[in-house]
Order: structure tokens, then C-alpha cells, then sequence
């Protein structure tokens, strides 16, 4: 299965990338009440599901990336990428990092970060299907950003 952690990886200040960040998002009109519950443990496996089905040429490259779970994404993280903290509910995932097409010979090789926010996707599912597909989805879009895709670049 592939890695996925349950605690924040910080790195110091002066050494996140946050600059680069990209989401993925949805409207709160497209959100339908999520009848089911998934505890962290069951939405980290799903996650592990989505980075196991990688396509193998991305899956050579993922030592260079920590995959987080979190409920929410931090109010630091919120401030970095411009949602004001009302709006944690709207962001499903998160990349922070440089993409492996932008790395120098001097970059610090810390790997990046892709933060898979847990209760955002719940409040967008209403089933167990759902939940799965949205994980795979923000998944790959999250790690497509890790690749040097933009937003207009991904097919997903």
C-alpha cells in the first residue's frame, strides 16, 4: 500500500514552498449530505488504494512526496493558498512543493507534501462509491501538480 501518514510534516518556515500551492475544490451548492462515515483509518486505506493504482511511471517518483490525511486543512494553509478560514469546508487537496520539473541541482531534496483533506470530501459524497472515486481524483490531481501538470494540463 502506498505510504500515507496521519500526523502534519512540517518543515521550517523558511523551507515551505507554499508558494507553489495548488487545490481542488468544489462549490458548497454541489455538496449533498454525506449518509455514511468513514473513521481516518478507512479514508487513509482509500487514499493507499489510490497511490497503489498510480500509473508506474509516477509511482517510480513518490519517494520525493509526503501524502498526509487530515480532516482540515490548517489555517496556515488556508492563508497561503487565499481561502479565508470559512472556507476549509471547500478545499479537498492540497500540493505543496516544487514540481519536478522546476527542481535545481541546489533545492534542499525535503520531500513535498499532498494533504488529502478527509471531511471536505465526506460533505461533498453521498455514498461509499463516491468517496472512493473523489479520493482517486484528487489524488492524481494533487500529484499531477508534484509532475509540473497546471491546472489546464490536468485530465482530471
Amino acid at each position: 500500500m502506498g505510504r500515507v501518514h496521519g500526523a502534519r510534516s512540517r518543515r521550517p518556515a523558511a523551507r515551505r514552498y507554499a508558494w507553489r500551492a495548488c487545490v481542488t475544490v468544489h462549490s458548497l451548492a454541489e455538496r449533498p449530505a454525506m449518509p455514511q462515515e468513514l473513521n481516518e483509518r478507512q479514508f487513509r486505506a482509500l487514499v493507499g488504494e489510490a497511490l497503489d493504482g498510480l500509473p508506474p511511471e509516477w509511482a517510480e517518483l513518490l519517494d520525493q512526496v509526503i501524502v498526509l490525511v487530515e480532516d482540515w486543512a490548517s489555517p496556515e494553509d488556508l492563508e497561503e493558498v487565499g481561502f479565508a478560514p470559512d472556507e476549509a469546508h471547500d478545499l479537498l487537496g492540497l500540493y505543496v512543493g516544487i514540481p519536478i520539473t522546476e527542481r535545481g541541482a541546489l533545492d534542499d531534496g525535503l520531500p513535498d507534501r499532498v494533504m488529502i483533506y478527509r471531511r471536505p470530501i465526506l460533505a461533498i459524497c453521498n455514498s461509499r462509491a463516491e468517496v472512493v472515486r473523489e479520493v482517486q481524483h484528487t489524488v492524481l490531481h494533487e500529484l499531477g501538480h508534484h509532475f509540473g501538470l497546471g491546472e489546464d494540463d490536468l485530465p482530471f
